[in-house]
């Protein structure tokens, strides 16, 4: 009994809408439950899973474009495997991609709408931007199709499906497969036709294929079966883009014509070079491609349709058959001849009514809505003579709301007047609900808006609460906002530390402590031998306290004693004298000279 699908796969993939399908895989629309956003998940076929063969081109696919990261290439997220639910026990690989808003080149060209010639240039611009990045990462695409780029609302390329992507140091990167050749044969260059080695100049090649497709509304060449059309591009030259559309100028032809030589030598050298010569043109410079040189007509007579859908690469190689140059000759005489009667036709209806071509309807181009108002679509469209259709409103993680995200027409195609243009008003971003984070430490709290698609910008704000703990957020908790939104999230940078003033004096001492958030409280030590108002002691010395908190400090109340010092006296100085001499000698009492006194006579 076979299971139903699973509705998850990898533990955290919902699966939803099919997408598409190809001949490998299947892709369907995906939400990834842990980020919260829109995916595509490709999965390889069940019957397929089992061969080696297709799990290594698949793994191979999943290696190359997770190798790439440019804003023209669709972005690969992840990649595993998850056992199918038939009942086979098989490993069923999957990719989990960006879930790109758009269309396909292919759908467009299908639809039958002129592509404008600059805007077919810008898109393939595009398309060759993601094959430069590629290219010098070593990547070559070699599956360049309408079907493999996709236009997103804003007009933007996306280049998807590196399914068959090589390493260009593989020397043996060719496009053979069990002696089958591997791609689209409307886009094949010369070389993969043939089954040989090739190059980036090989991606040049589809690219051209695609600008010409864009610009005439069909591929260079046609056939019966993929193996004629693969002939073609071997042996056949195509017919220059203004042969289909007499609008597009000789710069265009050269341009194409160049991209699609049948010598890998004669082609642009690289993505970055035809880029650069579409660049001159938009820009009214002159290219680099040589002007074409109209070729003489040949014809040639198809190998017969194969009945498999892959061409063999011995046979395409081979060489054409025989032609036989008489009957050629009549057939071009006939040609001309036919020719000729339908120019004199058209030419004597032109002088008989020169409104000949009146009867047929105008055609105009259909504005670009994308990025205008309602009120300014509406004038567009009025102004370039069409009708407003109908006009509904979506979500959108990229087009801000109450602006045009799409529309039905698409820009640049031509439509007759009176055409109704519907187009799509976006309404911004999904909207989510602000988690409650108050109470969790801020790093859980951050994870849980990133979860919810929400961005986070923190704030830190003086609290006694734990450090880091979330105090409150702006918008609050269960306010409905858009995806994307910046949530500010306020947490505590917890209680304060005590500062050390000890040593410091008193003044300076009560500022550091108020600056802290705290209350000092000045006791005087009258113990303490320190110098007067310095800090000797305080409580508590240190830790983290709530803020407010009492710090009391000590302040020494020493004072030094006084030593009363004495004023020094002066010393008197004796200054010698001459003794004098008298001029009687004394006398004692008994009227005897002193001996020694006086003098002689």
């Amino acid at each position: 009994m076979t299971q139903p699908e699973p509705t998850l796969i990898g533990g955290r993939y919902e699966l939803g809408e099919t997408l598409g399908r190809g001949g490998m895989a299947e892709v369907r629309k995906g939400k990834d439950l842990r980020l919260g956003r829109t995916v595509a998940v490709k999965r390889l076929r069940t019957d397929l899973a089992s061969d080696a063969t297709f799990q290594a081109r698949f793994r191979r696919e999943a290696q190359s474009s997770a190798s790439l990261n440019h804003p023209a290439i669709v972005s690969t997220y992840d990649t595993g495997e998850e056992m199918a639910t038939d009942g086979s026990g098989v490993a069923q690989p999957y990719i989990v991609m960006e879930c790109v808003e758009g269309r396909t080149l292919r759908d467009i060209v299908r639809e039958g709408r002129r592509i404008l010639p600059e805007r077919a240039l810008e898109i393939t611009a595009g398309v060759l931007s993601a094959l430069d990045y590629s290219h010098r990462a070593g990547i070559i695409h070699r599956d360049i199709k309408p079907g493999n780029v996709m236009l997103t609302p804003s007009g933007d390329v996306k280049v998807m499906d590196f399914g068959i992507a090589r390493a260009i140091s593989d020397a043996s990167s060719t496009m053979t497969q069990t002696a089958a050749v591997v791609g689209t044969a409307q886009y094949l260059s010369p070389e993969q036709a043939r089954g040989e080695t090739v190059d980036s100049r090989s991606d040049v090649y589809s690219t051209g294929c695609l600008l010409y497709e864009l610009l005439t509304g069909r591929p260079p060449f046609v056939g019966d079966s993929p193996v004629a059309v693969a002939y073609q591009h071997v042996r056949e030259q195509a017919p220059p883009p203004s042969d289909l559309d007499d609008q597009l100028d000789a710069e265009i032809d050269a341009i194409v014509m160049k991209s699609l030589a049948k010598r890998v030598e004669d082609r642009y050298q690289s993505a970055a070079a035809m880029k650069a010569d579409i660049e001159r043109y938009l820009a009214g410079h002159p290219i680099q491609a040589p002007a074409v040189v109209p070729v003489e007509e040949t014809t040639y007579a198809p190998p017969p349709a194969d009945a498999t859908t892959t061409m063999a690469a011995a046979a395409v190689g081979a060489p054409p058959p025989g032609r036989d140059e008489p009957h050629r000759s009549r057939a071009g005489w006939w040609l001309f001849g036919g020719l000729l009667v339908v120019a004199l036709l058209l030419a004597g209806a032109y002088f008989m009514n020169d409104a000949l071509f009146d009867d047929a309807p105008t055609r105009e181009a259909v504005p670009n809505l994308v990025g205008m108002t309602e009120e300014e679509a509406g004038l567009a469209i009025v102004e370039s003579g069409f009708d407003v259709g109908r006009v509904t409103r979506d979500t959108s993680d990229t087009v801000p709301a109450d602006t045009v995200m799409s529309q039905d027409p698409d820009r640049d195609t031509f439509q007759e007047p009176g055409t109704s243009i519907d187009f799509v008003l976006s309404l911004g971003k999904p909207e989510v609900e602000v988690p409650f984070v108050v109470g969790r430490p801020r790093k859980e709290a951050r994870e849980l808006m990133l979860a919810a698609d929400l961005k986070v910008r923190f704030e830190e704000e003086d609290s006694d609460e734990e450090k880091f703990q979330v105090l409150a957020t702006t918008p609050t908790a269960g306010t409905a906002v858009a995806e994307g939104t910046t949530i500010v999230l306020t947490y505590s940078d917890g209680p304060e530390q005590v500062p050390d003033v000890r040593g410091l004096k008193q003044g300076e001492a009560e500022r550091t402590i108020r600056e802290a958030g705290f209350v000092p409280d000045v006791r005087t030590d009258a113990t303490s031998v320190e110098p007067k108002g310095t800090v000797v002691d305080q409580i508590p010395a240190g830790g983290t306290e709530d803020q407010g908190t009492t710090i009391v400090i000590f302040v020494s109340a020493y004072e030094e004693p006084v030593i009363p010092t004495e004023t020094p006296t002066e010393t008197p100085t004796e200054t010698p004298t001459t003794p004098v001499v008298p001029t009687e000698p004394p006398t004692t009492p008994s009227g005897r000279v002193t001996p020694g006194s006086g003098s002689r006579r």
